[in-house]
């Protein structure tokens, strides 16, 4: 077989590393046998026609093998190398929520849960220890989901072997056709799926429910939430519940998807052997009516929902029905797809021009088999919502009302057929758990899947015949906005008096005088970029043994880490990381740092606004996302190798060039405004607000800024703080992919090479705190749900490259500690649905690392959560845990090293700042080496050493009426 993706010669000795351990792990696999020892063979009785085409004139995929065993079960497999070694299996059902009766709500879900637990084939809560064994990480490559009309078990499946498939599909086969669950499971269960009931964000929740009963009154889908009622699942049986499954669980509703690493025809011969005997019991059922909108009721809705933004949403709503996936239906859905983009990117241009919304964007959208829609959502610049709906409309009406330019048209089409040539130049490299996940997504909208060339190939169809045309566009916009119910639904942060009549008034409001006139597309090029100085000249090369990668020094300083290799077709990721990041900042009061992202990118070079970037980079790879790292700030992109010298030519110009265009910083303070609300409404919200603050011992530089900072800042502040930050430190560039090695060092003498030499920055990195331990925890409030709170434990470790091997024992200590968590948490008390612990060391700074453990409960548990965790702390650092313990949790991690090693990415973050620093070069060649050698007694002396009661820190985010109930001291914010 042809080698798909080539990795650096590190992870050939990353494999031999492993040579030792991966057999041991496959000899675990009970009663394997060796299929792949004769050639498979299908039986005549298995039906091998691409069902999934049946009707369609799409040219089928060749690489997808399609079966339907005489039970009625479907599947389709296929050989897929990325990465290698990996099979990613879905199981899908079809059913979900909107196949409950009322007496029902929340079955579907409940039933992934106990499915998921075991069968005849595997004890109860053994699965996913079975799948550790194999190398599975459980959350990330073992997981479920239930949504309104499917339910899908995922398993990815690393060093898969034909037997280690064989027994997965055992026992998957045996979770389908016959969990093993009676009314103490059930009774077991239940707090686990309430927990996941109740640790859902608030405000979200609300505002979801409030927003489907409003825009789709009178079908299923408005009230037929997966997770349920607490009525449904309190009463929930386990007789009750093996009804639902005998009821929708059965061969025929069942469809087994696999893209993987191993002979489809393996793939194929293991689903009939495992599957075939699943009979269904009794009669399949009907599909049940999902309803049409409904015309007869009302044609808004509201919600005061203190913990989210204020929101509007519109949709024209149209019957749902099946469409034979034809190719000229999807050339017309191109066309509409163009259609609402040229709206939408209108709809930006306005936001970014200081309008009345902050963003507002048009989709359409095929939900839940119950309505084809065109749906609209603003989010208003502070609470004039009913201004922000009449703009928004204004633009629509124009868009029905005059076709666009040719100019635009063009624009939009580029952008499409870069995007769609892109997934053709890529496809060898695309992941096989991303296209089982898409057959999966077809399925369940009753569509196929087209290889990349072959939806390629249906654009430019579509463009030979003249479709994409200005009047075309008009048509098919004037289309997409005609629907037999309009509705609309506002949510506020406070109540608004009258907002339901106030927003039919909007909704039907003459928008005629609110147009306005068009602004004409100017063409531009990369030659009204600023210009930069002449090529700069290599001053040093140096090859790197071991990873084949060369460190290049150009006569300016700027340094370059250079991988060319072709193992991810037709990618080239760029990153550009300068000055000193966290460590360059003030620890002692509050800077601009948080408007990097929001404004600073978007601000422009030179004088291109981010309007005329966008025109320059139409239909090409190029971007530029910005990151704070602790030693450096970053701009990054993946580029192409057509794209990314224009890639490197931006980021030279930003740094060396950029613009001040005001508009960014208003719109992106009022961004900010509208979310501080939102942060008191949740436990969630608190600790994403004030989190890293507390563990940083309310070091400025972490969490979110307070709003009198964010209110305070104007222009010239920001440009007095970004523009020092742009134009000093130290310069790294990381070309990582499909690249000539030669071209793409000329490329950087062009670019970052041309740069002025710069200064380093004087400042002396300010020492990273943790805070003192406390007795009690530092306490928190919020005003959401009544039921909620979180609670976390931290332990201080350390930081910086020479501690790296320390840092990965540690990791493997965590995931150990997140085990034994769950198991008593959530599995044996059913106070938490994912409690976690994660350990963290930072690479580039001297300290700041931690140990965390976190966990949602009931306000009532958290004194439960504290004494669990540090039973566990303590019983890890007294005693060495067992073999078969450590290997269930360094099996999963070392596979995730060796699957993620095939890609550029996983080698871009772990040589970040290599070439200033030699260490970390050392660092990534030793990560399965040090993993590999991790043993028992290395996690107890790591536990010993860091996770000390003496100096563990403690928070709890809890309802307010709680801690004033419980007259709790409530620690002081920002």
């Amino acid at each position: 077989m042809p080698i798909l993706f080539r990795a650096p010669r590190l992870s050939l000795l990353v494999a031999v590393t492993l040579g030792l351990s991966i057999p041991a792990i496959a000899q675990n696999v009970p009663n394997a046998k060796n299929p792949a020892a004769v050639v498979p063979t299908i039986r005549p009785e298995v039906d091998r026609s691409p069902w999934l085409f049946k009707g369609s004139d799409i040219t089928p995929d060749a690489n997808w093998h399609f079966g339907t065993l005489p039970n009625g079960l479907r599947y389709a497999v296929r050989k897929n190398g990325v990465p290698p070694g990996q099979v990613s299996i879905r199981v899908r059902i079809d059913a979900g929520s909107l196949y409950e009766d009322d007496a029902e709500q929340g079955y579907a879900h409940f039933m992934e849960h106990l499915v998921f637990r075991g069968s005849q084939y595997v004890a109860d809560n053994e699965a996913k220890r079975t799948w550790q064994r194999l190398g599975a990480t459980f959350g990330s490559d073992t997981n479920a989901q239930t949504s309104f009309t499917q339910t899908v078990f995922k398993l990815d499946l690393p060093a898969a072997t034909p037997e280690s498939v064989d027994e997965s599909l055992k026992i998957l086969s045996g979770m389908m056709e016959a969990p093993s669950f009676d009314d103490k499971v059930v009774n077991s269960e239940r707090p686990v799926v309430e927990a996941e009931q109740r640790e859902a964000p608030g405000p979200q929740v609300r505002y979801g429910d409030a927003m489907r009963a409003a825009l789709f009154a009178g079908q299923p889908f408005a009230v037929r939430s997966p997770i349920g009622t607490t009525k449904t699942l309190e009463a929930a049986t386990a007789g009750s519940l093996r009804a639902f499954h005998d009821k929708w669980y059965r061969p025929e509703r069942a469809v087994v998807i696999i893209s993987g690493d191993i002979d489809p025809l393996i793939f194929e011969s293991l689903v009939d052997k495992n599957f075939s005997s699943w009979k269904g019991k009794g009669a399949n059922p009907a599909d049940p009516d999902f309803g049409t909108p409904a015309t007869k009721q009302p044609i808004t809705g509201s919600l005061v929902e203190p913990g989210i933004p204020t929101v509007v949403s519109m949709g024209v709503l149209r019957p749902w029905h099946f469409n034979a996936d034809l190719v000229i239906f999807n050339q017309k859905r191109l066309v509409d797809l163009l259609a609402v983009q040229i709206i939408n990117r209108r709809l930006e241009s306005r936001a970014r021009s200081g309008g009345s919304f902050i963003s507002a964007g048009v989709s359409l959208d095929d939900v839940a088999r119950s309505v084809n829609g065109t749906f609209v959502t603003i989010q208003p610049i502070g609470n004039n919502w009913e201004q922000a709906l009449k703009d928004v409309r204004a633009v629509i009406a124009d868009a029905m009302t005059n076709p666009p330019s040719q100019a635009e048209l063009d624009r939009e089409l580029a952008e499409y057929d870069s995007a769609m040539k892109n997934g053709v130049d890529t496809a060898r490299v695309e992941a096989g758990s991303a296209q089982a996940d898409n057959m999966v997504s077809a399925l369940d909208i009753r569509e196929t899947v087209a290889a990349p060339d072959v939806s390629y190939a249906i654009l430019t169809d579509a463009r030979a015949k003249g479709m994409f045309t200005p009047a075309s566009i008009l048509a098919s916009t004037k289309r997409v906005f005609e629907g037999d119910a309009t509705r609309a639904f506002v949510s506020t942060p406070t109540p608004d008096t009258g907002a339901g009549t106030k927003l039919a008034a909007a909704l039907t409001a003459d928008v005629s005088k609110l147009v306005t006139k068009r602004t004409a597309l100017t063409a531009v090029d990369f030659s009204k970029l600023p210009p930069l100085g002449p090529p700069g000249k290599v001053a040093s090369r140096e090859m790197l043994t071991d990873i084949e990668m060369e460190k290049i020094t150009f006569a300016n300083g700027v340094r370059l880490m250079l991988y060319p290799n072709p193992g991810e077709t037709n990618r080239v990721y760029v990153r550009v990381r300068w000055g000193g990041g966290y460590n360059a900042l003030p620890s002692t009061r509050r800077t601009p740092a948080w408007s990097g992202d929001l404004a600073l990118i978007p601000s422009g070079i030179g004088n291109l606004g981010q309007e005329q970037i966008d025109q320059l980079t139409t239909g090409r790879r190029l971007g530029m996302d910005f990151g704070i790292d602790e030693d450096a700030f970053v701009l990054g992109a993946v580029s192409s190798p057509a794209d990314y010298q224009d890639q490197l030519r931006l980021f030279a110009d930003k740094l060396a060039s950029p613009g001040w265009d005001p508009a960014p910083i208003a719109r992106a303070k009022a961004l900010l405004a509208t979310s501080y609300a939102g942060f008191e409404s949740s436990p969630d919200g608190v600790l994403s607000r004030d989190l890293e603050y507390f563990l940083h011992d309310r070091d400025p530089r972490w969490g979110t800024p307070p709003k009198p900072a964010v209110d305070a800042l104007t222009p010239a502040t920001f440009k007095a703080f970004w523009q020092p930050v742009l134009a000093t430190g130290p310069i790294e560039v990381q070309v990582f992919g499909d690249v000539k090695a030669e071209e793409a060092i000329a490329a950087v003498a062009k670019t970052l090479g041309a740069l002025k030499p710069r200064t380093a920055s004087a400042v002396t990195p300010a020492a990273i705190r943790f805070p003192a331990h406390n007795a009690n925890p530092v306490v928190r409030t919020h005003t959401g749900q009544e039921n909620q709170a979180v609670a976390l434990i931290a332990w201080p470790t350390g930081g910086g490259v020479e501690g790296v091997a320390e840092s990965r024992k540690l990791e493997v200590l965590a995931q150990v500690f997140t085990d034994r968590l769950f198991d008593r948490l959530r599995t044996e008390s059913g106070a938490s649905y994912s409690p976690s612990v994660q350990a963290s060391w930072p690479i580039g700074a001297a300290n700041g690392g931690r140990v965390m453990a976190v966990g949602q409960v009931p306000p009532d548990k958290t004194a439960l959560f504290f004494r669990l965790a540090r039973e566990i702390a303590a019983d890890l650092a007294k005693n060495p845990i067992g073999d078969d313990e450590l290997q269930r949790v360094k099996a999963p991690m070392i596979q995730y090293v060796l699957r993620s090693s095939t890609g550029n990415g996983f080698w871009l973050n772990l040589l970040a700042g290599a070439t200033y620093d030699s260490r970390r070069i050392d660092a990534a060649k030793s990560i399965v080496v040090d993993y590999n050698s991790i043993t028992a007694v290395d996690l107890q002396a790591v536990a010993a050493k860091y996770l000390r009661p003496d100096k563990d820190w403690t928070m709890e985010v809890v309802p307010k009426s709680v801690a004033a109930k419980a007259g709790l001291v409530v620690a002081a914010g920002q």
